[in-house]
């Protein structure tokens, strides 16, 4: 069966979540998003032949990072001294486009594995865990290093930027 049309679906969806990350006013609002547009791009990711690499992208970037940023957002209060908008809106309004968007996402990932319906040429092609680990620590640790290091200096920056001094105004 061809499942062309579920990828392609999927990639509007995710368009469409990242357009409302980038445009939103609200941070909380972005981030629904966010998570939305990560669990598209993971379902690309299986439809294309890389499980594995579609776990990866629902267990560290719409798990482990979003955890991140919401702990950002609280920290920063990025909000600012205005009432959470939870408050000021109805939960229908909060909630609705990232529901419609996932519960999209998620009849389209239970049709694709009730159905059983991979295509041959995507079953060949799998990457297995073990293959990824040589890759990247292997030629590729210097990178990954580095990378990590960037990742940490810019949340202190981060921190330090945000930080309020003794009397009250930022650093």
């Amino acid at each position: 069966m061809n499942l062309e049309w579920i990828f392609y679906f999927a990639a509007a969806i995710a368009f469409i979540a990242s357009i409302k990350v980038v445009t939103g006013e609200n941070a909380i609002h972005a981030l629904l998003y966010l998570v939305v547009s990560l669990l598209a791009v993971a379902l690309c990711f299986y439809l294309l032949g890389a499980p594995f690499a579609a776990g990866l992208e629902v267990i560290v970037y719409a798990g482990a990072i979003l955890v991140l940023f919401v702990f950002a957002v609280m920290m920063f209060d990025l909000q600012g001294d205005r009432p959470p908008a939870l408050f000021q809106q109805s939960w229908f309004s909060t909630w609705f486009g990232p529901l419609v968007l996932t519960l999209t996402l998620a009849i389209m990932l239970a049709f694709i594995l009730f159905t059983g319906s991979v295509d041959k040429e995507i079953e060949a092609g799998i990457v297995s865990a073990k293959q990824v680990g040589i890759a990247l620590y292997g030629p590729y640790l210097l990178a990954v290093e580095i990378a990590s290091f960037l990742l940490l200096a810019g949340l202190i920056a981060g921190y330090h930027f945000a930080k309020y001094s003794s009397q009250g105004e930022h650093l």
